[in-house]
């Protein structure tokens, strides 16, 4: 059992470390007050060559593994970038994961380059306002007309959508009914944002507001069916090869939103002095610090098992949602702490630490609700029967 990182992996972590440095708190700071995405931290990591780390060598990627993305998204977000940083890239690394395994040639020659190079952006619409969680009630449609599919429908939840050409879009092109499981009968495209079939609203929300969140309402959207990626009626099933990078990489950006946290929460608890002594002499801030650094460090493990696991073949489903579950818990608690230790000053912006408290809420309920990772582990883990 090996746990020290190879010397490409330590490359990885020290220059992602390095290169989102260059972007302190006041302009993540400004990001999120003017809700404006981030372009001149987005440009530089696509010149950089970060978007393919994950994406295979011919098409302009790195051709490593998860286990180096997530290096890289922890780094980001333990910058203070928080989810603001990490969100403006997953989406390109982890999103295109289907058409990387199941595109065909033409499909992924003619997007893979591009998305590598950080010239195509590319949103994810899944989410429906009446399906959540329950993905095979989904009501997108998409109904075949000649070469082409006519897709009507509304998502939510659909990030970066303001500012992507491109949606991996999940439709059913056969109706629930008349399926014989219900997830079969769905199908993923690579679709067109176009202007002309396509209604993008902004969601007002709590936080990590540098990178927009939206209603995208669908409107006969014609798409090519060169765009399906795979096999029709099967989408779900590609899907899933994007769901369990996904929650590692989400575990591993809450986990470095918290260790930024824990951060400053103790660099304030060393300086800030209080009855003649430093409040982090108190055992009352000092144990919580050090029980959030305790789980942080533990949440870090089973993000690289599961990592690990991915990249070597191996059924990982129940680590990459240990992993998130964890990481989330454990990120948001130590967020909260930090909030804590700054008393009064943890509710003034200037001090940074109520932005990642906001931003890392949000991974207790995205990408999958930990309640719903409870019901998968009681279920498949503990074989316990089936609660929903």
């Amino acid at each position: 059992m090996e746990f020290a990182l190879t010397e490409s992996q330590r490359a990885v972590q020290e220059q992602a470390r390095a290169l989102a440095g260059r972007f302190d708190d006041a302009y993540w700071r400004r990001c999120e007050g003017e809700h404006r995405f981030p372009w001149e931290f987005y440009e530089a990591f696509a010149a950089g060559g970060w978007l393919g780390i994950a994406m295979p060598p011919e098409y302009g990627g790195a051709g490593l593994g998860i286990a180096e993305a997530a290096l890289l998204m922890e780094e980001v977000a333990a910058s203070g970038a928080g989810m603001n940083g990490a969100t403006a890239l997953h989406l390109t690394i982890f999103g295109l994961n289907p058409v990387v395994r199941h595109g065909s040639a033409e499909l992924k020659e003619r997007v893979l380059s591009e998305a590598a190079a950080g010239k195509l952006h590319v949103a994810f619409g899944v989410t429906e306002p009446d399906a959540g969680s329950d993905t095979p009630s989904i009501t997108t449609r998409a109904v075949r007309e000649g070469d082409q599919f006519i897709i009507r429908g509304k998502k939510v939840w659909t990030s970066k959508a303001l500012e992507s050409s491109k949606v991996l879009l999940l439709a059913r092109t056969t109706p629930l009914e008349e399926c014989a499981r219900r997830t079969d009968g769905m199908t993923l495209f690579l679709a067109n944002l176009d202007p002309a079939h396509v209604t993008i609203r902004p969601i007002d929300k709590l936080g990590r507001n540098a990178v927009d969140s939206n209603e995208v309402f669908y409107d006969d959207l014609p798409v090519d069916a060169r765009d399906v990626v795979g096999e029709v009626g099967r989408g779900f099933y590609h899907l899933l090869d994007g769901l369990n990078p996904e929650r590692i990489l989400v575990a591993a950006e809450a986990l470095g939103t918290g260790k930024a946290a824990l951060r400053r929460a103790t660099a304030y608890a060393k300086q800030r002095h209080v009855f003649g002594r430093p409040i982090g002499q108190n055992q009352g801030i000092q144990f919580p610090l050090a029980d959030s650094h305790a789980k942080l460090q533990a949440a870090e493990l089973m993000i690289r098992k599961a990592a690990w696991l991915y990249d070597s073949g191996r059924p990982c489903g129940a680590e990459a949602n240990m992993a998130k579950y964890l990481a989330a818990e454990w990120g948001f608690e130590a967020a909260d702490r930090a909030l804590q230790v700054h008393g009064g000053y943890g509710y003034a912006k200037e001090f940074d630490v109520e932005r990642y408290w906001r931003e890392v809420r949000v991974m207790r309920i995205a990408p999958v609700t930990q309640e719903m990772i409870l019901n998968y582990l009681g279920q498949h883990e503990l074989g316990l029967p089936r609660s929903y």
